[in-house]
């Protein structure tokens, strides 16, 4: 690989780490090419982007890139594949589905809305991180029920002042 070839993958990289605001760092080596073929077929489905990149090239893009990825660029040892996802624990999830039939792949890290995740460790809590749109749905779940309590004290108290007072007082 040329130096223009090398920093045009970086500049690439550094792009793709600019846009993306979860990104997981795995190791897929020792895989069979039908293993790696049924996890790509996955990423696919999930609508997650599956890469394998070099160690060296995506150092460079991190340290390029405005982002703070913390202690990941230590991780970058051995074989490293890059999972981009709009959904923060999409590829947590598919990782340890994946994990029934195999062993791999491992986590590394992740870089998931500026937190920093690093081992293979952090699977489990990766896989509990909901999304912005569950988090909304329990918030506003969450602030119907007082006032369906409200509601329903009003109704029950039979109309009359002294009724809806007192059951209000007693909720």
């Amino acid at each position: 690989m040329t130096r223009e070839e090398k920093a045009t993958v970086i500049q690439d990289l550094t792009t793709q780490l600019g846009e993306n605001s979860i990104i997981y760092l795995a190791d897929i080596s020792g895989m069979d090419a039908g293993t790696t073929s049924d996890l790509r077929r996955a990423c696919f489905k999930a609508n997650i982007k599956l890469a394998v990149v070099k160690n060296t090239l995506l150092a460079k893009a991190m340290e390029a890139s405005e982002k703070e990825f913390g202690e990941l660029p230590e991780v970058l040892k051995g074989n490293t594949s890059l999972m981009f996802s709009e959904v923060g624990n999409a590829p947590a999830k598919l990782i340890k589905n994946f994990r029934k039939k195999s062993n791999k792949p491992l986590l590394k890290g992740a870089f998931v809305e500026e937190a920093i995740y690093v081992g293979d460790e952090t699977l489990d809590a990766l896989v509990n991180i909901k999304s912005k749109e569950e988090m909304i749905g329990e918030i506003i779940g969450l602030l119907q029920s007082p006032a369906k309590n409200v509601i329903s004290g009003l109704k029950s108290g039979g109309g009359k002042l002294a009724g809806i007072l007192k059951t209000l007082s007693e909720k």
